[in-house]
């Protein structure tokens, strides 16, 4: 994930956001213990579009397939979404960051879960919603 944000004016900032290191040797390690990894790399002669590499680590073209381990991908998750510089990305957004670079079956389904369960999101968010009509003038009494 390598988001980067700038920002013009008076004074010019520049951040960049990275996942950690320990994130992906995690994930490296857990793809030797993952069952549907493993059912993947035994097929990798029938599948074109998933390669090992040297590290025996398995991607699908140029994104690292995520195993199916809870813990590793809600860190993920978090890294992309409530990370300071990511600034709670709605959904789309961060599925399309997070697939630049990773792989998993379902991943869009458990992106959408997690953006509609964070508290901050449901919040600020906006109703896209049609405004409920025009309001009708009372009549306005006559006095006596």
């Amino acid at each position: 994930l390598d988001i980067k944000l700038y920002v013009r004016g008076q004074h010019g900032y520049w951040a960049s956001l990275r996942v950690k290191p320990d994130l992906i040797s995690q994930n490296k390690e857990a793809q030797k213990e993952d069952s549907e990894i493993w059912t993947i790399v035994e097929n990798l002669d029938e599948q074109t579009e998933f390669r090992l590499d040297e590290d025996d680590v398995l991607w699908q073209g140029t994104r690292l397939c995520v195993p199916n381990d809870v813990t590793l991908r809600e860190a993920l998750l978090t890294e992309a979404h409530s990370s300071l510089f990511s600034v709670h990305p709605c959904s789309t957004k961060m599925y399309h960051d997070l697939k630049q670079h990773f792989w998993w079956s379902g991943m869009k389904r458990d992106v959408a879960t997690f953006v509609s369960s964070c508290l901050i999101c449901q919040q600020v968010k906006i109703e896209h919603q049609r405004a409920s009509g025009l309001l009708q003038p009372l009549d306005i009494p006559v006095w006596k």
